[in-house]
């Protein structure tokens, strides 16, 4: 086995654990893993703790109600996922959603698919130009919905799932850390997202690593040594999720007390508990095959705005045109 010695220099000896082909049978939606754990639970106990937790992160809406009868005659659903940039390095306010994440589900073609949207895509807001992850901060999470919709010509008929940065480091060690193959070559040392500024964490494109959460947060949050710049950091975003998932669906999370604590305090959604019910019993097989798409646009420079993602036309119609084609019957 390789030794993180050289990778990690405040963890030497620590040894990568062997690579596995797990075949991911759920999206990397922490809902979705709610979801699981829901179909699963039928002990009493495990049954009220997951029960106590979902109430305490929900949130009504007024598409709670519309999402419920949807669910219910199993027809397309669509939700937005938002990852807030608070609750870490030293954080305490609003934030802005730096993830997100339209997530579609089709009973009927058994097909999940998740389109990211870059956090600093060009929209308008109110009559005034943002990068469209500050339409959460001047508003909420119905503002960030409403932005999304307004950008797509879409609507987002299933709810909203809300997770803060400082959820997915307790999170990540409430799973005991996650296995992740690093997609390319970077070190976090200088890199002003870091997690943790007592560590360095280096990784190797094609190594798998069991990160705990100050290293999956690193992980997930370098953007300036990728290539790809915020586009590649959907893409590790979304396999700490995925990881997060898989060592949380199991039926002994039902037990674990740290996980649905971490969950209680740090998700909020107005997906109704009927949905989730609903989701978990007729969706499923849709939730086992996941395919991936992403927004990509221009850069340019916007004065005060700085850096922006400016979307054409044509990108905008195509990811319409996937999003409409995927909640038809």
């Amino acid at each position: 086995m390789p030794t993180r010695e050289q990778m990690r220099s405040a963890n030497k000896g620590k040894q990568n654990r062997p690579k596995k082909r797990h075949r991911i049978r759920n999206t990397i939606l922490l809902l979705v893993g709610l979801l699981v754990l829901i179909g699963l639970g039928t002990g009493g106990y495990a049954y009220y703790n997951m029960n106590r937790t979902i109430t305490k992160i929900q949130n009504p809406s007024q598409t709670t109600k519309k999402a419920d009868k949807i669910t219910a005659n199993k027809q397309p659903v669509s939700y937005l996922l938002l990852g807030t940039d608070t609750g870490e390095l030293g954080r305490d306010y609003k934030g802005r959603t730096d993830t997100m994440i339209v997530m579609t589900v089709n009973p009927t073609t058994k097909v999940t698919t998740m389109t990211s949207i870059a956090r600093d895509t060009l929209v308008t807001v109110n009559g005034q130009q943002m990068k469209i992850n500050a339409a959460f901060a001047y508003g909420n999470a119905d503002s960030a919905m409403e932005a999304v919709e307004n950008l797509l010509n879409i609507k987002i008929n299933g709810g909203y799932i809300l997770v803060n940065m400082g959820g997915l480091v307790k999170m990540v060690d409430a799973v005991g850390g996650v296995d992740v193959t690093s997609p390319l070559t970077f070190t976090t040392e200088g890199d002003d997202t870091q997690a943790d500024s007592k560590n360095q964490y280096s990784f190797t494109a094609n190594q798998t690593y069991h990160m705990d959460g100050n290293e999956a947060l690193a992980f997930s949050r370098m953007r300036h040594e990728d290539p790809n710049g915020d586009y590649g950091r959907q893409m590790r975003q979304q396999l700490i999720l995925r990881g997060v998932l898989k060592n949380s669906a199991s039926v002994g999370s039902l037990f674990n007390d740290s996980l649905l604590n971490t969950l209680s305090n740090n998700v909020q959604t107005d997906v109704s508990t009927s949905s989730m019910k609903n989701l978990a019993l007729s969706y499923r097989a849709a939730l086992g095959n996941i395919k991936q798409d992403q927004m990509r646009g221009t850069t340019q420079s916007m004065g005060a705005l700085g850096s922006v993602e400016v979307m054409s036309q044509t990108e905008i119609d195509r990811v319409h045109d996937a999003i409409s084609e995927q909640l038809s019957e």
